[in-house]
């Protein structure tokens, strides 16, 4: 199925249609996301302690634990998906080959629970974003209150431009790399009007603010591309 067609006229959603493209969808819509990938993998597998969790919330289609699962033979894996369909694409994914009890994929509100776990990494990969404003700081000290002492979060999030003329700039070379990997520009604006309200952005610094105000106490930004940012948080 070519991802255009699942593009909506009303609000986003991560139904069917959007799970069956997903990872297209992200390679075509998110600048070097092999190297951010690989960025977090690295990181990860550089704090993972054995006899941990290895927690990812917002798991999709479950991208970030395949790319760990091989290297951390002595952890488990939860994953965090609200969308039936992606968590059922997740399940699908490791049931062949993992038993139940190394990856539990589980469907779970972040703003009202947290899994049961003991983690030394926990990836938030393009999911803080989603989640509204109001309930960022109890989610990160949620994460925080989670995390091992010496553990790492690992958050990758669409940022905002410091002022308006850098963010309208920023904004503008973003849509221009969808254009190059084959969105039209109608297409574009539909899937920008379709996040608004859904996908709700912060600047660079106000996520550094909560990252060390959950009580991470040191944050290191280690991947940038014009709106799009990544941290690894310490505890």
């Amino acid at each position: 199925m070519n991802q255009d067609m699942v593009i909506p006229d009303g609000k986003w959603e991560f139904n069917d249609e959007v799970t069956k493209v997903f990872d297209d969808m992200l390679k075509r819509s998110i600048p070097q996301y092999e190297v951010m990938r690989e960025a977090v993998t690295d990181l990860a597998q550089q704090y993972a302690v054995p006899q941990t969790d290895i927690v990812d919330l917002g798991c999709s289609r479950g991208e970030g634990i395949s790319r760990l699962i091989d290297y951390l033979p002595f952890n488990t894996f939860v994953g965090v998906e609200i969308s039936e369909p992606m968590r059922k694409s997740c399940i699908d994914r490791f049931s062949d080959r993992l038993p139940a009890s190394k990856v539990r994929i589980l469907n779970l509100d972040l703003r009202h629970r947290y899994p049961a776990c003991s983690a030394s990494v926990t990836l938030a990969v393009l999911t803080i974003q989603f989640t509204p404003i109001e309930y960022r700081q109890q989610i990160l000290k949620n994460i925080y209150d989670h995390t091992e002492k010496g553990g790492a979060l690992i958050v990758v999030e669409k940022v905002l431009g410091g002022c308006n003329e850098i963010n309208e700039l920023l904004v503008d070379q973003y849509y221009s790399m969808k254009n190059r990997n084959g969105y039209t520009h109608d297409q574009i604006d539909r899937k920008r009007l379709s996040l608004e309200g859904v996908l709700v952005p912060v600047t660079a610094k106000w996520n550094e603010e909560m990252l060390q105000s959950a009580g991470f106490s040191r944050v290191e930004c280690f991947w940038r591309w014009m709106n799009f940012a990544g941290w690894v948080a310490l505890k």
